[in-house]
């Protein structure tokens, strides 16, 4: 096991998902963000199915860094409720496991 994750954050549009991956790379909250567009998502909200097409990024970080990612993704993004959610990395190329937590970097930590 690692202490790395995948932070997913669904964005209302590309533009949005820009915003968002420009600040939290520049914060080096995260070592790598993925884009994908044209999400189509099915969810209840308010008492009723609905749904909508967004964006998906997946932000490649250090389990720490999470809690910091949730503040600053809340502050930036126009969803009353923006999904931020985690996932551990339980294995993987052990060079790029690394690299993340190499490139990421954490208050205190030079």
């Amino acid at each position: 096991m690692t202490d790395s994750i995948v932070v997913m954050i669904t964005c209302s549009s590309k533009r949005e998902a820009g915003k968002i991956k420009k600040v939290l790379l520049e914060k080096r909250k995260v070592a790598c963000v993925n884009i994908i567009p044209k999400v189509d998502s099915f969810f209840w909200w308010k008492g009723k199915i609905d749904s909508s097409l967004e964006v998906l990024l997946l932000a490649k970080t250090k389990k720490k860094m999470l809690r910091g990612i949730i503040t600053l993704v809340k502050k930036i993004h126009s969803y009353e409720v923006p999904e931020v959610i985690a996932l551990p990395i339980i294995g993987g190329n052990k060079n790029y496991l690394k690299w993340i937590e190499r490139e990421v970097l954490v208050e205190g930590e030079d």
